[in-house]
């Protein structure tokens, strides 16, 4: 009997918790390096060789290790999650980990609406802030490439990246303009992530970094180009109102907000991983959300903005929304 597409779905979490947990155990760098036995792994990683073994051989079955003669080895497949391969997925996979334990949350958010197993971002560690700055460079490869050269960026001089991470995007958008400079605005304790991988890519002498945190602080002023790319929906309607005021007050007059998100039709169930995304930020964080066109059109009228248009539409959060300070 073939099973049913809905127990399929609702089944889909046992190999999710497999990988994550083998992710946690660093096992696909470990077996990217050389082969070894369950014998030989559960005393280098001190754990249960008959539990280790089930969890080996589950991994073979996923195509994620390879077996042969009870030795195990990465497989192509599980080499992308390899903290070593130039492409590696694994800070997303270990972001996603972190996820496990809020989602778990998701029956007691809906009855009650706070989540009793969401933690602060002060109190999860820079481990976990780590993991996340590196899902987002994961994430945005080559979306962000897409998106530069999707936008016609000919015309600005100066963006302002706010909350910009590692610089994915920085990069692309100099990469696309070549006259372009910008400015990367981030947390303090990100900024030398930033700094690393700007260096690495030859870029760092275009790119003025600033620490700083957009909840409390004024943004750098002098750009004609600001980007919010994956900040909104994190943020209640409030808390982007007030952040899309400082951005009206740092852009130079004329300048343009670029805002790259989900961006859900008028009944909020499209596009369905924009659904999905709400969950998220629900058991996550306090007030963010997934937002219509028109919420966030009315927010930015608000503050000052006008010529509000949707010029990108996506079912990746690649959506596009620009603004023109007026």
């Amino acid at each position: 009997m073939i099973e049913g597409e809905v127990l399929a779905d609702v089944r889909g979490f046992l190999k999710s918790r497999v990988i994550l947990t083998a992710a946690e155990l660093d096992l696909f760098t470990r077996l990217n390096n050389g082969q070894a036995t369950a014998d030989d792994l559960a005393r280098e990683l001190r754990c249960d060789q008959r539990s280790l073994t089930r969890l080996l051989d589950c991994l073979v079955a996923l195509q994620l290790l390879s077996k042969q003669d009870s030795v195990y080895q990465t497989s192509e497949r599980g080499s992308l999650l390899s903290a070593e391969h130039p492409e590696t997925e694994l800070p997303m996979v270990l972001h996603l980990s972190g996820l496990w334990e809020t989602w778990s949350g998701l029956t007691d958010t809906v009855k009650s609406g706070r989540n009793p197993k969401r933690k602060p971002v002060s109190e999860r560690g820079t481990d976990s802030l780590e993991a996340f700055i590196g899902a987002m460079h994961v994430v945005g490869r080559s979306l962000s490439k897409e998106i530069a050269d999707s936008y016609d960026l000919s015309s600005f001089k100066r963006l302002l990246d706010i909350g910009g991470a590692t610089g994915t995007y920085v990069m692309s958008f100099l990469e696309k303009n070549s006259e372009m400079t910008a400015v990367l605005f981030d947390l303090p304790d990100v900024i030398p992530m930033a700094k690393e991988m700007l260096m690495g890519e030859g870029l760092l002498e275009r790119v003025e970094l600033v620490a700083g945190d957009f909840y409390h602080d004024e943004l750098p002023e002098g750009c004609d180009l600001a980007l919010l790319s994956a900040i909104i929906h994190q943020n209640s309607p409030q808390e982007n109102l007030d952040l899309y005021r400082k951005v009206h007050r740092a852009l130079v007059p004329g300048g343009k907000l670029l805002i790259r998100d989900h961006v859900m039709d008028a009944d909020r169930t499209f596009p369905p991983q924009g659904t999905l995304f709400a969950i998220n930020m629900l058991v996550n964080t306090k007030g963010g959300d997934t937002y219509t066109f028109g919420e966030i059109n009315d927010s930015l009228k608000e503050v000052g903005f006008g010529e509000v248009t949707l010029v990108r539409k996506g079912e990746r959060m690649d959506c596009l929304v620009e603004a023109r300070k007026v």
